[in-house]
């Protein structure tokens, strides 16, 4: 697992997150938890130097002095970007922190939210900014929501937000926990949810980025919830994304 899990609660301080460098050039860090329909959900983001000397975040969880001082590293922070259009609660303090950085939309999440003033929105190739070092691709073909996934060419990492979801077996406990293993959520073999997968209704799309994503052969796995993995990437995902 990149980190153990960090969650806030009522009447507790939430720990500062650390910053570990998960391959070369690439970071991660966990934030606090966040209630999704009731459910807490740990929070992960990742961050890659670009080839230029700048950073690109993935995800971004809750600025902390940590993070903050961690940016520092970094010629500057140029592009931030959601993957899905659920992954943004965190976008507003980034960009005020980093005013001159450019905001990313998934699909549909800059008519959903346009106070979140996005810059551009991401598509099917990666903007030419990072395309050296980062490629990309939507999963199309759902009517609730596209995910786009990332490729860190010089670590061979794929960056998958909720398409994959491994949630440790320890924490998951009581009714919550077993309806996370109905939903095929949690463990190595997670998956995605099935309602999700319910809302694909047109997989011929879908069927063309699991290949392409399969097609870079990835060695390491970064998820937003759960297990990440530092080998086997191409056979977590072949298997994660069978259904499609």
């Amino acid at each position: 697992m990149c980190f153990s899990e960090l969650r806030t609660r009522a009447g507790q301080t939430q720990t500062e997150p650390m910053i570990k460098e998960f391959a070369p050039s690439l970071y991660v860090a966990d934030g606090p938890a966040v209630s999704f329909y009731g459910f807490p959900y740990p929070t992960r983001m990742a961050v890659v130097r670009l080839s230029d000397g700048t950073a690109w975040v993935w995800s971004p969880v809750a600025l902390t002095d940590t993070i903050v001082d961690f940016m520092s590293n970094f010629d500057a922070v140029r592009h931030i970007v959601s993957p899905n259009k659920i992954h943004h609660i965190f976008l507003t303090e980034w960009r005020e922190q980093w005013p001159e950085a450019r905001i990313y939309a998934p699909p549909g999440l800059a008519q959903r939210k346009p106070e979140l003033q996005f810059d551009a929105e991401l598509g099917d190739q990666p903007d030419p900014a990072w395309a050296a070092d980062i490629d990309q691709v939507i999963f199309h073909g759902s009517f609730a929501m596209e995910e786009v996934v990332f490729f860190h060419h010089a670590s061979r990492t794929v960056i998958v937000c909720d398409l994959i979801q491994r949630h440790p077996e320890a924490a998951m406990s009581g009714w919550k926990g077993m309806l996370m293993r109905l939903d095929s959520l949690v463990g190595d073999k997670g998956s995605t949810p099935r309602e999700w997968r319910a809302s694909f209704l047109r997989r011929s799309q879908a069927r063309d980025a699991r290949e392409k994503v399969l097609s870079w052969k990835p060695q390491r796995l970064i998820i937003a919830h759960g297990q990440c993995a530092q080998a086997g990437a191409t056979e977590i995902v072949d298997n994660a994304l069978g259904w499609i």
